[in-house]
C-alpha cells in the first residue's frame, strides 16, 4: 500500500525532496512564485480575452470597426509583443524580477484602464502596441525563473499550473463580459465592455503590489524576506552542479548561434503555437455570433468550453511528462485533437453538436505550451544565459508568424466557416509532428555526445592517476 502511494504522489506531484529542508523549501517556492505568476498571468490573459469578447459585445459597433479591424487590432498588439521579447528577458538578467514584473504589470494595468475610454479604433490600435510591449514580460519571463528554481522533474507541473493561470484568465473573461453586459450595460453611461475593460484594472493593480512584497527573484540574487540562508544556499546547490556560469558578453551571441537549440526551440514553437489559433482567435465566438441566433451571452459563455478543456489537458499532460520525463507525446496528442477538430469544421455538412465538440477538442492545443517551454528550459539547463535567449526567442518567433497568420487564414470575414483556416490548422499540425521529431532526435543526438565525452575523460582521468590496483598491476607487467 505504501508503494502506490508512493507512486501515486511521484506522478501527481514529481519527485519526493531528499530532506525535509528540501521540502520546506519547495512548499514556499511553490506558494510564493506560484501564485505571484499565476495572479500575474491571469490578467495578461484576461486582458487579451476581453478585447475577443468585447469585440462581440457591442465594441464593433460602438467604434464602427469594419472588415478586418479586429484582426489588426491583435496584429498590433503581436507587434508590440515582438519588439518587447527580449530586451524584457535580458532586463531580468539587470533588474531583480520582484522590480520588474510588477512594474510592468502597472503599465498595462493603466493601459487597460485607458481602453475603456477610447472614442476610435486607432487609439485602441496604438494602446494595445504598447499594451504588447509590456506584457511581453510575463510568460517568457516566467518560464526563465520556473527554469532557474526548479528540477526538470518538477518543471513540467508548474509550468502546466502557471499557463493554466493563463487560460484561467480567459475562461473568466467570458463569464465576467457576460456579467457585466447583463449588470453593468448603460450604467454610469458607459457600455458594458467598457466596464469590462476597468474592472481588469481594478483587478491588476493590487496583484502588482503583492508581487514587490513577496517576489523572490532569482537563486543567486534572492533576499526574500521567507527563506532562511539554508534554503538560499539550497536553491543553488540542488540546480548548479552542471550550469556553467558567464558574465553577461558578446561571447552569448556565440554561444547561442553555434548551437541547435536556439535553432530548433524556436522553429517548434513558431509553428506548434500556431495551433492554438482556434482559442487565440475566439473563432467559436466568432462563428456563434455569425450564424446567428445566439444571445450576447451565450456568445460569451460557450466558448470558455474550449479554454476548460484546454486547462484540463494542460494540467493531466504536464503531470504525465514530469512523471515519463518525455515531453514529445503532448506534441502528438495535441496535434491529433487539432487535426480532427478541423476535419470536423471542414465538413460544413456535419451537424452543430459535432461542431460544438471540433471547438472544445481543439482546446487541446494550449497542452503544448507548457510543455514545450519545459522542454526548452530542460534542453538549455545548463546554461543560464542561453535559456534565457531562447525561452524569449520562442516566443517572439511565433509571436512573429502569429502578427500575419490570423490576417491570412483567419479572418473575421471568413466567419463562420473559416475554410481556409481549417486547411491551415491540418497543415499546421502535420509540419509541428516533423518539427518535433527533429528537436527529440538533436537533443538525443546532444545527450549521446555528452555521455560519451563524459568517459573519454573518465578514462583519460585513471590514465593520468592510475588507482593503487592498477599501479601494482603496471608494475608486475613490467
Amino acid at each position: 500500500m505504501r508503494w502506490h502511494w508512493q507512486t501515486v504522489r511521484l506522478f501527481l506531484w514529481g519527485e519526493v525532496p531528499s530532506s525535509k529542508l528540501e521540502q520546506r523549501l519547495l512548499l514556499k517556492l511553490d506558494w510564493f512564485i506560484l501564485s505571484y505568476c499565476c495572479l500575474m498571468y491571469f490578467t495578461n490573459y484576461l486582458d487579451r480575452a476581453n478585447v475577443n469578447n468585447a469585440y462581440v459585445s457591442g465594441m464593433r459597433q460602438e467604434l464602427n470597426m469594419q472588415g478586418n479591424d479586429f484582426n489588426k487590432i491583435n496584429t498590433i498588439f503581436t507587434c508590440g509583443y515582438i519588439v518587447g521579447m527580449i530586451p524584457n528577458n535580458l532586463m531580468l538578467q539587470v533588474v531583480p524580477p520582484r522590480l520588474w514584473f510588477p512594474s510592468m504589470q502597472i503599465v498595462w494595468g493603466v493601459l487597460t484602464f485607458c481602453s475603456s475610454s477610447v472614442r476610435n479604433v486607432e487609439q485602441l490600435y496604438a494602446i494595445r502596441f504598447f499594451q504588447g510591449i509590456s506584457e511581453a514580460s510575463t510568460f517568457v519571463g516566467t518560464h526563465y525563473v520556473l527554469g532557474s528554481w526548479y528540477k526538470p522533474g518538477e518543471l513540467g507541473k508548474r509550468s502546466g499550473i502557471f499557463t493554466s493561470s493563463g487560460l484561467a484568465g480567459t475562461l473568466f473573461s467570458g463569464v465576467l463580459q457576460a456579467a457585466v453586459y447583463q449588470h453593468l450595460q448603460g450604467v454610469g453611461g458607459r457600455s458594458g465592455w467598457r466596464w469590462l475593460f476597468i474592472i481588469d484594472g481594478v483587478i491588476t493593480l493590487p496583484i502588482a503590489l503583492y508581487g514587490f512584497l513577496i517576489f523572490p527573484d532569482v537563486p543567486s540574487t534572492t533576499k526574500a524576506f521567507y527563506l532562511s540562508e539554508e534554503e538560499r544556499s539550497l536553491s543553488q546547490d540542488r540546480l548548479d552542479s552542471d550550469v556553467v556560469h558567464h558574465s553577461l558578453s558578446w561571447d552569448l551571441a556565440k554561444r547561442v548561434f553555434s548551437r541547435w537549440r536556439w535553432y530548433g526551440c524556436s522553429f517548434l514553437f513558431a509553428v506548434s503555437g500556431e495551433t492554438e489559433s482556434f482559442g487565440s482567435n475566439n473563432l467559436m465566438g466568432q462563428w456563434l455570433s455569425a450564424m446567428g441566433g445566439y444571445t450576447v451571452e451565450q456568445v460569451d459563455y460557450y466558448p470558455s468550453g474550449v479554454t476548460a478543456f484546454g486547462i484540463a489537458s494542460t494540467l493531466v499532460c504536464a503531470t504525465w511528462t514530469d512523471y515519463t520525463r518525455a515531453r514529445w507525446p503532448v506534441l502528438v496528442y495535441m496535434c491529433f485533437c487539432c487535426t480532427v477538430a478541423a476535419i470536423c469544421i471542414l465538413v460544413w455538412s456535419s451537424p452543430t453538436g459535432l461542431k460544438f465538440f471540433a471547438y472544445y477538442l481543439a482546446g487541446a492545443s494550449y497542452a503544448g505550451q507548457a510543455t514545450t517551454f519545459a522542454w526548452a528550459n530542460q534542453i538549455c539547463a545548463d546554461d543560464y544565459q542561453e535559456r534565457a535567449v531562447v525561452l524569449a526567442s520562442m516566443n517572439m518567433w511565433n509571436n512573429a508568424v502569429n502578427a500575419w497568420w490570423p490576417l491570412l487564414f483567419y479572418p473575421a470575414t471568413d466567419a463562420p466557416r473559416f475554410k481556409k483556416g481549417m486547411i491551415a490548422m491540418i497543415c499546421t499540425c502535420a509540419a509541428t509532428l516533423g518539427v518535433t521529431w527533429l528537436v527529440w532526435y538533436m537533443e538525443r543526438r546532444e545527450q549521446r555526445s555528452v555521455k560519451r565525452k563524459a568517459m573519454e575523460h573518465a578514462d583519460h582521468m585513471r590514465e593520468d592517476n592510475p588507482s593503487p590496483v592498477e599501479k601494482d598491476k603496471q608494475l608486475k607487467d613490467e
